[in-house]
């Protein structure tokens, strides 16, 4: 009997030992999925401040404030930045609607239905032109004669630009001045239109 005995607890040892090590194993088992998960939510938020800094608020953003976000090491730190930044420029501080959030993502959404070509529209020149300036005032838009179906929009001596080309006006933008003209042509024939800068830039473009 004491022969049993003593044989019985050594099974029960070895069986509460074993079933121990199948339930850690089990628990590991629970926790890597946890863990992957737990990654990629982190990779799916980094890539979110990501976006936002490098393109959201990718021109409006100073330098400064640019410096001071990748100082950042939390995502409390982050999220608390971007609530401020948009706070700063709340034409009604303290209100939850923001103006000028809600027109910069307007903007946005515009250049990437309008102005995209190779590229979303937000990349292109018109795109930050006017996500940052707003809609021009004024829009001259001109077609080049070469086998164009809008030959009849042509502007008199305008022709000799082998490209379509666009003026955007603006009457006044604060920090630049009165009477602003941007100078947009489609070089690439892709509808991206880089920007001219000056009508030197313009002749380069016409036939020698």
């Amino acid at each position: 009997m004491q022969k049993l005995g003593r044989y019985s607890g050594l099974f029960f040892a070895g069986f509460f030992a074993l079933t121990g090590i199948q339930r850690l194993g089990a628990q590991d088992q629970d926790q890597r999925p946890a863990s992957g998960a737990a990654k990629s939510v982190v990779h799916e938020t980094q890539k979110e401040y990501q976006k936002w800094l490098g393109e959201d608020v990718r021109y409006i953003i100073t330098d400064e404030e640019r410096a001071d976000f990748k100082k950042l090491t939390t995502n409390d730190q982050r999220d608390k930045f971007v609530e401020d930044f948009w706070e700063r420029r709340n034409p009604n501080p303290g209100s939850k609607e923001n103006a000028f959030k809600e027109e910069h993502y307007r903007r946005i959404a515009y250049t990437n239905e309008h102005f995209a070509a190779k590229i979303p529209g937000w990349k292109t020149d018109r795109g930050r032109m006017y996500i940052m300036f707003g809609p021009p005032d004024q829009v001259d838009r001109h077609y080049s004669a070469a086998g164009s179906e809008k030959a009849s929009s042509l502007v008199v001596g305008v022709g000799q630009i082998p490209y379509d080309w666009e003026l955007w006006h603006y009457r006044y933008i604060e920090g630049i001045g009165k009477d602003v003209t941007f100078k947009f042509v489609d070089t690439c024939a892709c509808g991206e239109y880089p920007m001219a800068l000056d009508e030197d830039d313009l002749n380069k473009y016409r036939p020698k």
